[in-house]
């Protein structure tokens, strides 16, 4: 007879898709949860604000065709009919000129590379996609094995301004796993024809949370709003309750997926300062993000990749070159993506500074924008964006146990050798989910050596 896995309370702190998808896991399992989330609506970095009818994600999201993680989880909730394929044009500013890059044969007309350099490039994705066991690449930076393979001037023309577009002084520092994996995400993403296809959710991540959240609450799960995880209450080392800004959750498990340091923060007191340490050893990137709602195009496409270095953003993305204008009542959509140290002055910047920082460099690209143009603006940003992935990566990684036995760690840090996105944050918070529910009180964790996933030995 196989017994049947004792019911219990788990209470999970951070409610974007990777606690949600922990959730979901427990809650079919049987298990009670109480989902405490500070913001006032789930989804973390993919969630939105409302667009006249439509719902905007606050920083652009996309899946690739290749992410089955979640557009299995999208079937498994029944709302699959809400997924859209669209396809996707790229280009590339550089020496003020704009370059298309949609598929592969656009390289042929990618004039600053000479003939044979633009075949190196073409060539990088395919080899990427050769590496079979990425651990052979950590101990490269991204720029030891981007010289190596395509060389110096596609490095100088092509990479190297994209690296510290988004890393700036410690671009050389980036490991080569991170940028491997950007390349074969990339790469696995096309049609027959050779074209970029990305995937959209009908009505935004945030409808996705949403749906996810109903499902929670229909078998029994608890999702708590602008609601603040202030301490954790242990007994003997282990986790009783979490004290939270609107009264005290009792638990018999908790799971943490904020950022590293809010983990280390929140267990302060209940783990040794050489575990907190541990916790911190992973660095992070801010990101701001400055939304233009305009009532025209700046170009017609989707994704710009930016390799100038005066300007102060890593790429345009023209949302609305993706989804149609009419989902937001004929507005255009940029995102103005910036990453950078949450200690860097512009970061602090008024939303009104921001936005006059800005508008310089986007007439400079486009010199027929007008301010005139612009019928509202919004700026979002986040603390902890972007792990700093440098190499050797998997050493600093911190297990999903924690020396309290009833307390788990499953944050975007921790999603390696991938990046962070939705995608991952489902597949982890499933693993992590499942692990839970069964009735180990104090399971063997392994980190799967290909994958992030956790499995229970």
């Amino acid at each position: 007879m196989v017994t049947q896995p004792q019911s219990k309370h788990v209470a999970v702190v951070g409610g974007g898709f990777t606690g949600l998808s922990a959730a979901w896991e427990l809650v079919k399992a049987g298990h009670r949860v109480t989902i405490i989330e500070s913001d006032d609506q789930t989804g973390g970095l993919a969630g939105g604000f409302n667009v006249g009818d439509a719902v905007l994600e606050k920083f652009y999201h996309h899946w690739f065709t290749n992410d089955v993680e979640i557009t299995d989880l999208v079937h498994e909730l029944g709302v699959a009919d809400q997924i859209v394929t669209h396809q996707s044009r790229t280009g590339m500013y550089y020496a003020r000129s704009m370059f298309k890059l949609s598929k592969p044969s656009d390289l042929l007309g990618f004039t600053p590379l000479p003939f044979i350099d633009r075949l190196r490039l073409g060539l990088l994705i395919p080899q990427a996609r050769m590496v079979r066991d990425w651990r052979k690449l950590e101990r490269f930076t991204a720029r030891e094995w981007l010289l190596k393979l395509c060389g110096r001037k596609v490095y100088e023309v092509v990479w190297e301004p994209l690296l510290r577009g988004k890393f700036g002084e410690i671009a050389d520092e980036i490991g080569a796993v991170w940028l491997w994996n950007k390349l074969c995400l990339r790469g696995g993403s096309r049609d027959k024809s050779g074209n970029e296809v990305l995937l959209y959710y009908r009505g935004g991540f945030t409808a996705l949370a949403a749906a996810l959240e109903s499902n929670i609450a229909r078998k029994g799960g608890t999702i708590l709003t602008g609601c603040t995880a202030e301490r954790l209450r242990t007994v003997n080392g282990k986790a009783v309750a979490v004290e939270t800004s609107r009264g005290t959750i009792e638990a018999d498990a908790v799971l943490l997926t904020a950022a590293l340091p809010i983990c280390a923060n929140f267990l302060h007191g209940h783990v040794s300062d050489a575990e907190k340490a541990r916790l911190c050893r992973v660095k992070y990137l801010s990101n701001v993000c400055l939304i233009l709602r305009m009532d025209r195009s700046l170009s017609s496409l989707y994704w710009i990749n930016v390799n100038d270095p005066s300007f102060p953003f890593v790429g345009i993305i023209e949302h609305t070159n993706f989804e149609p204008t009419t989902t937001y009542g004929g507005e255009h959509i940029v995102y103005l993506s910036r990453y950078l140290p949450a200690t860097d002055p512009i970061y602090t910047m008024s939303d009104a500074d921001y936005l006059e920082y800005a508008l310089p460099h986007l007439k400079k690209m486009f010199p027929d924008f007008d301010r005139s143009w612009l019928r509202n603006y919004h700026v979002w940003r986040a603390d902890y964006a972007q792990p700093i992935v440098g190499r050797n990566y998997s050493s600093v990684i911190p297990d999903v146990r924690t020396s309290l036995e009833n307390v788990f760690l499953c944050t975007m840090a921790q999603i390696y050798p991938e990046d962070r996105g939705t995608n991952y944050a489902v597949r982890s918070g499933r693993a992590v989910g499942r692990l839970l529910s069964t009735k180990q009180e104090t399971p063997t964790v392994l980190r799967n050596t290909s994958r992030d996933v956790c499995v229970a030995k």
